[in-house]
């Protein structure tokens, strides 16, 4: 008589639901100062950047001292000076958390989602509901059924 049949049968199950919804950000990058001066037929004691008072103050420019070399001929002359940014004073960070934004040269900013409506479940039969929330959000639902037989 044959040997009766034995196996070994294991069911796993699992599910998961995550929900995301997006955090508002901010980027901020303090520019610098800059100073440039050129020309020709134009003598000059020239002027450039002083160092700030402190590290939140900005550079400031020193005036120069131009003339034209040769009176009566052409000549040009560009001066540029860009002010830097300062850190402005009541910026404050409190928990992770700067309470207020400098208003520096170079700011992105991206908005918060909105959690609206946004749920997700999944019952022990696999069926999921997944209901979108507002912009910046997201659902995902996983169902897993593993059947192993030995």
């Amino acid at each position: 008589m044959a040997a009766p049949a034995h196996a070994d049968l294991t069911h796993k199950i699992s599910s998961s639901v995550q929900l995301t919804v997006d955090a508002s950000a901010s980027q901020a990058t303090r520019l610098g100062s800059t100073y440039s001066v050129s020309g020709s037929n134009v003598s000059a004691t020239l002027g450039g950047l002083s160092a700030p008072a402190s590290a939140t103050d900005a550079a400031t420019m020193n005036s120069g001292t131009y003339t034209q070399t040769t009176d009566g001929s052409a000549f040009s002359f560009s001066e540029t000076f860009n002010g830097g940014d300062a850190i402005p004073t009541g910026t404050t960070v409190s928990s992770g958390v700067v309470g207020t934004l400098p208003a520096f040269g170079s700011v992105t900013t991206t908005a918060g989602g909105v959690a609206g409506s946004l749920a997700g479940t999944i019952d022990s039969a696999g069926t999921m509901a997944l209901t979108a929330g507002g912009a910046g959000t997201s659902a995902t639902g996983q169902f897993v059924s593993e059947i192993t037989i030995r």
